[in-house]
């Protein structure tokens, strides 16, 4: 009888070792990260994507964003969302005209250096979401769902598009969104009054980046204070202490708000504007484009003669008399744009069948979002419930005003998780009755 050697075979040792490899990597969220900013980074470089067009005077280079910015580095302050010289505006949330602003600073007013770290800085938020995607699926589901959400999440290359080609704040929402998200879920094993200095500076955040974002927060805060509740930890000092560190982060934009216009105005103006752009005559549930001042000489006309209060409330005033002469119209407006909203607006492409395509994708990756988040509340998942307000709130002002692909982009992650989440609990019935049949 003859004893196997107890050295193993290089040729049989390299497989384990490389399985032993991918085990530590495949959980890794260092690894997540650095290979999603490697890949968009990589992106930036090779499909040179900080090469904006310099037609309009740059105005592609960030839009609104980009033109306050060039105005606050320039010396004119938070003014001009168009270009011309038009005054002090409140056209956008401040954070992100001043990042770029601070980027304008040091590398250029509309250089490609400038571009290029806007894009940066944008695919290092991007890159980071897979953390909150991973600590959320984990709690949530099984861990091979926060596996497949945060390795899909860095290399799915729709996500990409975003962080790579727009300067605007999209990807951070996302990033915030997911970050709130997953603390909330948390906020119910935490002690101690840290936890509410996160909850209420976060909020203040995202508040200054994008004010979309709050339509999550008073189911955020209560999911915080039940859970709390059920478990008999106190809250009300903490919700007290949030609340105050909230308005110290919002009150001094909202205060040079009202030392500018002298009105109060939460963070931002142009909603009625807005509404104005998706409901009047030609709407359709899309965004008319062609009334925007910077598509209609008339509108810019409009805007700076009339100042940019009265304008927004003249749009206010059209769009809400519009809606008011036929409210059945406005209903179905509505329901296209929610149809719009996760299906994709129509789209125009010179090749006629690639907008379907695209179209086909997007409505996919929704309907296994709806699939995924009906299936997690039967199944009684924790955090499901907070995921389902996450999917009714945030949409809703888009159903009213007008959808664009883009903004579904802040609740994606949670959309990621939920469509992996599908994918991998249809996989366990066919993996069941394979293991059955090989039994017998």
């Amino acid at each position: 009888m003859h004893l196997r050697s107890a050295v193993v075979p290089d040729s049989e040792r390299a497989p384990t070792m490389l399985g032993s490899a991918w085990l530590d990597v495949r959980t890794s969220q260092f690894w997540m990260v650095a290979i999603a900013l490697f890949l968009r980074v990589g992106w930036i470089l090779v499909g040179h994507t900080y090469r904006f067009k310099s037609t309009e005077d740059n105005f592609g280079f960030g839009w609104e964003m980009g033109r306050i910015g060039a105005a606050i580095a320039s010396g004119r302050g938070f003014s001009d969302p168009f270009g011309a010289h038009t005054g002090p505006t409140a056209w956008e949330s401040p954070l992100y005209p001043y990042l770029t602003a601070g980027v304008f600073h040091i590398f250029g007013i509309y250089s490609r250096a400038s571009a290029f770290v806007l894009l940066t800085i944008n695919s290092i938020f991007s890159s980071l979401t897979c953390i909150p995607i991973f600590l959320i699926a984990r709690r949530t589901f099984p861990e091979k769902v926060a596996v497949g959400a945060g390795w899909t999440w860095a290399l799915l290359p729709y996500v990409m598009f975003w962080c790579t080609r727009w300067v605007w704040e999209t990807s951070f929402s996302a990033f915030l969104m997911a970050v709130i998200l997953w603390l909330t879920l948390t906020m119910e094993e935490r002690d101690g009054l840290r936890p509410w200095v996160w909850f209420g500076g976060l909020w203040g955040i995202a508040a200054l980046n994008s004010t979309v974002l709050l339509s999550f927060l008073p189911a955020s805060g209560l999911w915080a204070w039940y859970h709390r509740a059920k478990r008999r930890k106190p809250s009300l000092a903490g919700v007290l202490l949030a609340s105050l560190i909230f308005i110290a982060c919002v009150s001094p934009w909202v205060a040079r708000n009202y030392r500018t216009f002298g009105k109060f105005i939460f963070i931002r103006d142009n909603f009625g504007a807005e509404l104005r752009l998706g409901n009047g005559n030609g709407a359709d549930g899309t965004w008319m484009q062609y009334l925007h001042p910077t598509q209609d000489l008339y509108a810019m006309r409009q805007y700076t003669s009339m100042g940019e209060l009265a304008y927004i409330a003249h749009r206010k005033q059209q769009a809400v008399d519009y809606i008011k002469a036929d409210y059945a119209r406005f209903a179905v407006l509505c329901l296209k744009r929610f149809v719009y909203f996760w299906a994709g607006p129509p789209r125009l492409a010179k090749i006629w069948w690639l907008a379907q395509v695209k179209n086909s994708l997007f409505l996919a990756s929704s309907v296994l979002m709806f699939w995924g988040l009906g299936r997690a509340l039967r199944a009684h998942k924790p955090g499901a419930w907070l995921l389902f307000w996450l999917i009714l709130l945030y949409p809703a002002i888009y159903y009213v005003v007008f959808p664009g692909p883009r903004y579904r982009h802040p609740i994606e992650p949670e959309m990621t998780i939920l469509g992996v989440y599908l994918l991998t609990e249809a996989s366990i019935p066919g993996k069941a009755k394979h293991a059955v049949a090989g039994s017998d």
